[in-house]
C-alpha cells in the first residue's frame, strides 16, 4: 500500500512539473525553470520508491497516466483550454485505465 502512495505522489509531483513547464518560456525564466527541475526530480524519486512494490510497467504506465490526466483537467479548468466532448471521454478512459490497473494489480 506505501508503494502505491509513493506513486501517487509521484504522479502529483509529474502535474506540478509539467505546470511548471508551461512557465519556463523556453528554459529562460529561472523560477519556473528551477520548479520544474525540482518537481520533475522529485516525481523521479518517488517513482522509483514505489518500485519497491509496484511492478515497472504498472508504475509507469499509472505514473504517466497521472500526470496525461491531471494536467488535462489543470489545463482545462486554469487554462481555458479546449473540453470538447470527445476529449472528455477520452479523458475519462484515461482515469478509468489508471484505475483498473490499480485494481487489477497483484499488489
Amino acid at each position: 500500500m506505501l508503494a502505491w502512495g509513493y506513486l501517487l505522489t509521484a504522479g502529483l509531483l509529474e502535474v506540478l512539473a509539467t505546470t511548471a513547464f508551461r512557465f519556463t518560456e523556453g528554459f529562460t525564466r529561472v523560477g519556473p525553470t528551477l520548479a520544474f527541475a525540482g518537481f520533475g526530480i522529485t516525481s523521479l524519486l518517488f517513482l522509483q520508491l514505489s518500485l519497491s512494490g509496484i511492478p515497472l510497467g504498472t508504475a509507469y504506465a499509472v505514473w504517466t497516466g497521472i500526470g496525461a490526466a491531471g494536467t488535462a483537467i489543470l489545463g482545462a479548468v486554469y487554462f481555458n483550454e479546449p473540453t470538447t466532448t470527445m476529449r472528455l471521454v477520452f479523458l475519462m478512459l484515461l482515469i478509468g485505465s489508471i484505475l483498473g490497473l490499480k485494481l487489477a494489480s497483484t499488489s
